[in-house]
């Protein structure tokens, strides 16, 4: 295994992603699409998710594809993100023939940044037009950190931010994460600067510090957020021709990359939530283990991907939180 030639969910081919942020606001949104509609699923382990669109992605319900991925901040209002998106993909000709319409499938998800500092005494929603920008942004390329979905985000230690990464596996296979940490848990452990995700890292990209030669004692850990206000909300993604229920099972078994970078995960005070998405364009040679791969895959990207997101986070004036890259013992 090793990382694609961004390190990002874009190395899957015919993948672009976009992202709108407002500094007022400190908050943003993030958008997945391809060229053409693909497959997509989801999985929720989160106690408290907040979502738009999610129950047509079960496997026994009549559409199969989507149109676009959406992640935003904003907490519920965040949601109208997706109403943007659909708006241009529907400008765009794209969309779910129905008769002479199109209708754009944009089903996404949301984490709470709305006690981040940022001003939100708004007249009329904002994420709409943010969802709007983020579409008419999206490319192969595009940063990690303070931006789109993850704009506003914290962990239970650090700022958080949007995050990334790829593999390309020994079958040619390519999988992706994009995710927003937002976590009531932590990326880092104890007191260092040590990142949980440390055993999956590749090429040093969130520090390469390894883990720490001693683990802090166990502990039961306190909330140090209250109800509703974490999430960490993800896409999963590979160029695999999956069907939906086998892109539902790669969904599930990320969420262990979930796990492994945030302690602790899927608290009830969490709503954390993995969307899978598969474009189809590499036909699998061997089923099986080309399944068994991809789920695994998907969880070492998941994980990595978190840790770059917080890794990437950079200080603005008003911050609630430090950024790990801010902290003395950050590598200079």
């Amino acid at each position: 295994m090793k990382p694609g030639v961004r390190n990002l969910i874009t190395d899957v081919a015919g993948l672009r992603v976009g992202h709108a942020q407002d500094a007022t606001l400190r908050s943003g949104a993030t958008v997945l699409l391809a060229d053409t509609p693909f497959v997509a699923a989801v999985n929720v382990m989160g106690g408290a998710p907040g979502t738009r669109e999610t129950d047509l992605l079960a496997p026994d319900r009549l559409v199969q594809q989507v149109d676009a991925l959406v992640l935003s901040g904003g907490s519920a209002f965040g949601l109208d993100a997706a109403s943007g998106v659909a708006d241009g993909l529907r400008r765009m000709g794209r969309g779910f023939a129905v008769g002479t319409q199109r209708v754009p499938i944009v089903p996404g998800a949301i984490l709470f940044d709305l006690l981040n500092g940022g001003n939100k005494d708004w007249d009329e929603n904002p994420y709409k037009q943010l969802g709007r920008r983020a579409l008419a942004e999206a490319g192969t390329d595009f940063l990690l950190g303070t931006i789109g979905a993850g704009y506003g985000a914290a962990t239970g230690r650090w700022k958080g931010g949007l995050g990334s990464a790829s593999c390309v596996l020994d079958s040619g296979i390519t999988v992706g994460a994009l995710v927003a940490v937002n976590a009531l848990g932590s990326v880092t452990i104890g007191d260092g600067p040590q990142f949980w995700a440390a055993p999956w890292e590749l090429d040093g990209e969130f520090g390469g510090l390894g883990l720490p030669t001693h683990f802090p004692a166990e502990t039961d850990p306190l909330p140090m957020k209250r109800m509703g206000e974490a999430t960490t909300i993800a896409i999963v993604a590979t160029d695999a021709a999956l069907t939906q229920a086998e892109a539902q099972r790669i969904a599930t078994a990320a969420q262990d990359g979930m796990a492994r970078a945030i302690v602790p995960a899927h608290t009830l005070l969490d709503g954390d939530l993995v969307f899978a998405a598969a474009t189809g364009s590499w036909h699998m040679a061997d089923p099986l283990r080309d399944l068994f791969q991809i789920g695994h895959a998907a969880a070492c990207c998941l994980a990595r991907a978190i840790a770059r997101g917080v890794h990437a986070a950079r200080p603005m004036p008003g911050d609630l939180q430090p950024c790990w890259q801010s902290h003395p013992f950050a590598p200079r």
